[in-house]
């Protein structure tokens, strides 16, 4: 363990932080040389395995993620002319989709018109893994790609239940205002708190940790902040 993140671990004192503390010393206790993103991660008393425990959704951080996000998009006709006007980064059908299949991946969002997921999910083992697949329920599978453009341009950030049970969701940069962090860690939190299963039983969020790209993890107090935002 470096010398700078032993330095940093010292400043995390309390077993657990309100957001509002959390925010301030996720900005003080980040060392690197870099602007780090900062995360929110949660942990959820669901079981992944069952379908009808599947916590999956999106929503558009107030603030932003403070990072230029490179949007890709495979359509066809007017709908490919519209991606372009909307401001896409990279736009095409099957030439694209051969690129990727030779490896090239230099983009962050993917968004694909229905009428072209036939041949989008057979890039499935490509694009799966890396959480670049298009989905309907993210809003990455539509017709309305300029209006799909328009949010992820905003801070449109998506959020999906892993193995483990667990949620990492980037709620901005360590250069961010406090409030800034708060603001849109709260905008995730509600979120996730809305699509909570029906099916699942018990405590729903098990804790909650607010953390930079290399700064220690700070427990946040997550019974405090459901009260805040529900």
């Amino acid at each position: 363990m470096g010398k700078k993140i032993r330095e940093a671990l010292t400043k995390v004192s309390k077993p657990l932080y309100s957001l509002e503390e959390a925010s301030a010393l996720v900005k003080e206790a980040a060392f690197a040389k870099f602007d780090e993103s900062v995360e929110i991660a949660l942990s959820l008393g669901v079981d992944p395995k069952r379908a009808d425990q599947m916590v999956r959704g999106t929503t558009v951080l107030p603030h932003g993620t403070g990072k230029k996000v490179r949007i890709l998009v495979i359509a066809k006709g007017e709908k490919e002319q519209e991606a372009r006007e909307a401001g896409a980064d990279f736009v095409g059908n099957d030439d694209l989709l051969q690129k990727i299949q030779d490896g090239w991946l230099e983009f962050d969002s993917m968004i694909a018109t229905p009428d072209m997921m036939g041949a989008v999910g057979r890039m499935g083992k490509v694009l799966g893994p890396r959480g670049l697949m298009p989905n309907p329920k993210t809003g990455t599978v539509t017709f309305e790609v300029g209006k799909a453009i328009e949010e992820i341009r905003k801070g449109r950030v998506e959020y999906k239940v892993d193995k483990a049970g667990n949620v990492h969701v980037a709620v901005g940069k360590v250069s961010f205002e406090s409030q800034q962090i708060i603001d849109n860690a709260r905008t995730v939190f509600d979120s996730i708190m809305k699509a909570k299963p029906s099916s699942s039983k018990g405590k729903y969020v098990k804790s909650a940790t607010l953390s930079s790209t290399m700064g220690p993890g700070i427990r946040l107090d997550s019974v405090g902040l459901a009260k805040q935002v529900g």
